[in-house]
């Protein structure tokens, strides 16, 4: 389309350049200037639609109806194994248990890590109405489970072997944890050490 455009441009330029000798080509210039402009015009519009038409379908987005709509972000779905031998599965938990989850992204290596977690076991034992999981990223297993026993962590552990859960949430650095409701939308991203009563206080304000 944009080549035909270009095309009845190259072929106006004389008729304007002798529009003093010949009114009807100057007619047909004005004419067909128009036409270029009209074009041009619809074909910007039809790529903005596009656009805006593409970012408002992204998989990854949810929009809240109402007057104060807001888009919010999906959690993407993962699977890890567990300290207890089993898997834990994130669209599995929403289809089957529903309860909103406290993710918690750490590793052996990391200090804030090993100080917040006895806080973050405290807190998965008073609020049974949230389920907690903390996965193991970016370390090896057997570090991470000689952590995790030496702390004597009572909440489900994970552990992120083939870097799925790091690669999908990518945290700014560790700790790092997250909200997420029980319909899987991320509520709030955490950056950095928690305590029992910081995480008591996020809850009241999402869940009451």
């Amino acid at each position: 389309m944009w080549a035909g455009v270009c095309l009845r441009r190259s072929e106006i330029q004389a008729p304007r350049r002798r529009a003093d000798r010949y009114p009807e080509a100057a007619s047909t210039f004005v004419r067909m200037q128009r036409f270029v402009t009209s074009t041009r015009t619809a074909l910007l519009l039809v790529v903005t639609l596009t656009v805006v038409a593409s970012a408002c379908s992204a998989d990854s987005a949810v929009e809240i109806p109402g007057s104060d709509a807001r888009t919010l972000e999906l959690a993407p779905d993962f699977t890890v194994p567990t300290h207890d031998g089993g898997t834990f599965s994130l669209d599995d938990h929403i289809a089957k248990d529903g309860r909103p989850i406290f993710m918690n992204l750490w590793a052996s290596w990391c200090f804030p890590c090993r100080a917040e977690m006895p806080a973050i076991d405290a807190a998965s034992k008073t609020h049974t109405e949230i389920a907690f999981i903390g996965i193991s990223v970016k370390d090896t297993r057997a570090e991470a489970t000689a952590f995790v026993e030496e702390i004597g962590v009572t909440y489900t552990i994970g552990f992120d072997d083939d870097n799925q859960v790091d690669d999908e949430y990518r945290p700014l650095g560790l700790p790092a944890s997250y909200i997420i409701s029980g319909d899987g939308v991320i509520l709030e991203r955490i950056f950095g050490e928690v305590t029992e009563e910081s995480l008591a206080e996020k809850f009241a304000k999402h869940f009451g």
